[in-house]
């Protein structure tokens, strides 16, 4: 799948996300794909794949910084 396919996936799963929509509309290669998702955190799911995805195309990895902290016992 070419980054642009993937930026288009993309743009339309955050939208939904947005309006709160489960129900998304793919278009790739000419073919049109109707997804519907459980809830919205599989939503975002979707969205940080996609991003995985997009990041290994442009030779790159997603980190995520989680801080962690104490109250000093």
């Amino acid at each position: 799948m070419s980054a642009e396919e993937l930026h288009e996936q993309r743009a339309a799963l955050v939208a939904a996300r947005s309006s709160g929509e489960l129900r998304v509309v793919f278009h790739s290669g000419g073919t049109r794909r109707e997804v519907e998702y459980r809830s919205i955190s599989d939503i975002v799911a979707a969205i940080a794949h996609i991003d995985r995805d997009l990041a290994a195309l442009d030779g790159r990895r997603v980190t995520t910084f989680l801080p962690s902290f104490s109250k000093g016992f």
